[in-house]
């Protein structure tokens, strides 16, 4: 196994994207093609930034674990918007945010750690 399987922060990824793809299937028909794929893309995206950051080095790895949180905002997003048209149930919503709370807080801790090391970003 890679060592980023180890990563607190690529686990709750991991789970947040399973959970998100599942919740995506639950939606209405007419918003699995927009609202669905984005979710799905989004959460797939943030265990992807997660796992190409942690063997990345340099700004390069700041700059994916940067891309994971943006992700990880953007899943906050379409959680909340779905949640409000009635699209998620109050308890699969309030589980898919606990989850991406977890994987934000774990994301941002790399991120931290990254920066403490003297590395900033390319932008």
């Amino acid at each position: 196994m890679t060592g980023y399987h180890n990563l607190k922060a690529w686990q709750h990824a991991r789970r947040l994207a399973v959970e998100s793809a599942r919740a995506a299937r639950q939606l209405p028909r007419h918003e699995q093609s927009v609202l669905g794929t984005q979710l799905r893309q989004a959460a797939y995206s943030v265990a992807a930034k997660v796992a190409a950051g942690s063997v990345a080095s340099g700004a390069a790895r700041l700059a994916a674990f940067e891309a994971a949180r943006r992700s990880l905002a953007e899943i906050e997003t379409i959680l909340a918007v779905a949640h409000d048209l009635e699209y998620l149930p109050t308890a699969d919503y309030a589980r898919l945010e606990a989850w991406c709370l977890e994987a934000t807080k774990t994301v941002c801790g790399l991120g931290r750690k990254v920066r403490a090391a003297g590395v900033t970003s390319d932008r």
